[in-house]
């Protein structure tokens, strides 16, 4: 199963084994993810453990898929060497690379032999950031309050002054390319811990500006109309119709935000902005085509969309009409995989609750299965065909792809 490689790199999130199938099946030609420790969604995912990781690099390296560790969060002293232990495991596991800011990681990992990406929260804003930190990293994430002529500026100095990473390559950019924007610069927050002594930059955001606010004059109580009451809350970002600007600029990497993310929201981006990706590099790419793609990404978790970001030169205004999600679709869980019949290729669950009838949309989830959605045309009852099911009824039907016993199965529905 080796993929074949790609000029144009697009990474994709992963918090659990099935959005790391999703993100291979989609085609991302890597995934990051972080373990229990140390990385910026400890508190929001359910992360993986440190024991994950030869299983997690063995599965990315059989499907030719790279693996990068997220340890990206603030280290103190009391953890270094929970930093060593993390390091040495990475290594051993033959991980690809581990994603940082503190210099304390950065360093570790070096001393190892094991690969460095600078991690936005380094907040590279500027060619001389790249001189200092091409000592050790041969891709950097940029800020994501540069504007394209920006990160182009910096695409050409690095070609022009020749600058190389530790492999002796030219040093490579990555941007966040698709999902959720911070208010503050770069992720760098402290509201959180202000307020419930719980710190964005240890990975344990409360959230605090996805929250609705209004504005109390102290001193007479009167309150300000302000025209949205989510003034922190930014809606996400979405460069799919900017990709062959932002690969023009000279980023060679596109990194998808949403380790959070259920494995249907990881394999509808994924499939998106690979679409995309394949058709920059054969030169193809216009930016009306994927219009319809990008309905389909306002399907699954959004707050809105937010078009090119800072990226095209837009200044902060787009805030989310909603703390929470905008997708235009939800999904029901209607029961688990009892069975699949290979030869066939098809599904059998008892249903849990809701009617069903011919025609609906399933939605078919699993550690190894990934994401797998159909439109069920016919329904069989007990192995008879059937114009409805109801509560109790074993039901089956057909699946394009492989499903696994004990996957779940989700309807998916329109938005009321």
């Amino acid at each position: 199963m080796k993929k074949q490689e790609s000029k144009l790199e697009l990474m994709a999130p992963a918090g659990t084994y099935a959005a790391l199938s999703a993100a291979i099946r989609a085609r991302a030609d890597s995934v990051y993810f972080g373990v229990d420790q140390l990385n910026m969604r400890s508190r929001a995912a359910s992360p993986f453990q440190l024991s994950d990781l030869r299983r997690i690099a063995r599965i990315c390296r059989w499907c030719g898929v790279k693996s990068y560790l997220a340890l990206n969060v603030i280290v103190y002293d009391d953890e270094l060497e929970t930093l060593r232990e993390i390091c040495d495991a990475a290594k051993a596991a033959r991980v690809d690379a581990v994603i940082a800011a503190d210099i304390s990681a950065i360093e570790q990992a070096r001393s190892i032999g094991l690969e460095v990406h600078i991690s936005v929260q380094a907040n590279i804003s500027n060619i001389a950031a790249v001189r200092f930190y091409a000592r050790y990293a041969d891709v950097m994430v940029l800020a994501r309050e540069l504007t394209l002529e920006q990160i182009a500026a910096i695409g050409t100095a690095i070609r022009d002054e020749h600058i190389t990473g530790p492999s002796g390559e030219l040093v490579q950019i990555e941007l966040f390319a698709h999902g959720a924007l911070c208010v503050a610069i770069s992720g760098k927050c402290y509201m959180s811990l202000g307020t419930y002594n719980q710190s964005a930059n240890r990975g344990a955001c409360f959230q605090n500006c996805r929250r609705q606010y209004r504005i109390t004059d102290v001193e007479t109580g009167d309150e300000l109309e302000i025209q949205n009451r989510y003034v922190m809350s930014p809606k996400d970002l979405c460069t799919l119709p900017h990709l062959d600007k932002l690969a023009a600029a000279g980023v060679s990497v596109f990194k998808l935000e949403g380790r959070a993310r259920s494995a249907n929201y990881v394999r509808t981006v994924t499939k998106a902005y690979k679409s995309g990706l394949l058709a920059v590099e054969d030169k193809s790419f216009k930016a009306e085509n994927f219009q319809p793609l990008e309905a389909g990404l306002a399907s699954v978790f959004n707050r809105g969309f937010w078009d090119g970001g800072y990226y095209c030169g837009e200044k902060m205004g787009e805030w989310a009409a909603s703390g929470h999600s905008q997708a235009t679709r939800k999904r029901i869980q209607l029961g688990v995989v009892s069975n699949f019949f290979a030869k066939i290729g098809v599904v059998e669950f008892t249903l849990w609750q809701q009617k069903l009838l011919p025609g609906c949309e399933l939605l078919v989830e699993g550690p190894t299965t990934g994401a797998v959605q159909t439109v069920a045309e016919s329904l069989r009852v007990d192995g008879q065909p059937a114009d409805r099911a109801v509560k109790g009824d074993k039901v089956t039907f057909a699946l394009p792809e492989k499903a696994r016993r004990q996957d779940k199965v989700f309807l998916l529905m329109p938005v009321e």
